[in-house]
């Protein structure tokens, strides 16, 4: 009979467990988010042979690099103007989808581990009361 007793318990904290680790895990996935939003120019990986969209100039000197000398097509500067601002832009769009998503899906997993470790608190403190 104390076997049988003892295997909610175990289920009952192993959950509590989970739901407190998967706790800090989002709130750390939910803090970068938040610092992410307020940046979003940084707030991404960028691969290295990509344009730099630190400034026009920048971007402009990437472009004008990346091309074959001999057969290389070279934008006026209207065009790189609106290719820079087109690419910033699509960064920051990018961004702001990512860092949103991430706040509301870690935002959700947050309510059900909260609702999660309070449920199966409650009721092992009510089985423990039962077996004495």
């Amino acid at each position: 009979m104390e076997k049988q007793s003892k295997i909610p318990m175990i289920y009952g904290y192993a959950v509590c467990l989970v739901a407190v680790i998967t706790l800090l895990i989002s709130v750390t996935s939910l803090v970068n988010a938040i610092i992410d939003l307020g940046d979003p120019m940084h707030a991404q990986w960028v691969d290295p042979k990509a344009p730099s969209l630190a400034s026009f100039e920048n971007y402009k000197m990437d472009i004008l690099k990346s091309g074959e000398k001999e057969q290389a097509y070279i934008p006026d500067e209207v065009t790189l103007r609106a290719m820079y601002n087109a690419a910033k832009d699509d960064r920051i769009q990018t961004a702001k989808h990512k860092t949103n998503q991430t706040i509301i899906v870690n935002s959700l997993l947050l309510i059900i581990c909260i609702v999660l470790f309070f449920t199966h608190w409650r009721w092992m403190r009510r089985l423990s009361k039962v077996e004495e």
